[in-house]
């Protein structure tokens, strides 16, 4: 399958989802953003969370709290 096959193929969703203000290299990090609901639900503190996962996923901890801020937001309304 070519990549437009298969971009003409999920057009709708992936519009749908730019729409909603999603992006889609923010699907990498999902398993972040369940590692730190996991973490803060055990009493960690964010600020230790937030280093750990940075560290885990080699990435900067500035990145680590604007993925969280991200998808704890709500999707833009008129897109959903």
């Amino acid at each position: 399958m070519k990549v437009i096959e298969l971009l003409k193929f999920n057009r709708e969703l992936l519009d749908r989802l730019r729409a909603a203000g999603i992006r889609l290299e923010d699907a990498r990090f999902v398993d972040l953003y369940a590692d730190y609901a996991e973490m803060v639900g055990r009493g960690e503190k964010v600020s230790y969370t937030v280093a750990v996962l940075a560290e885990k996923y080699g990435i900067s901890e500035r990145k680590v709290y604007g993925l969280v801020k991200r998808f704890q937001s709500d999707c833009t309304p008129f897109a959903v």
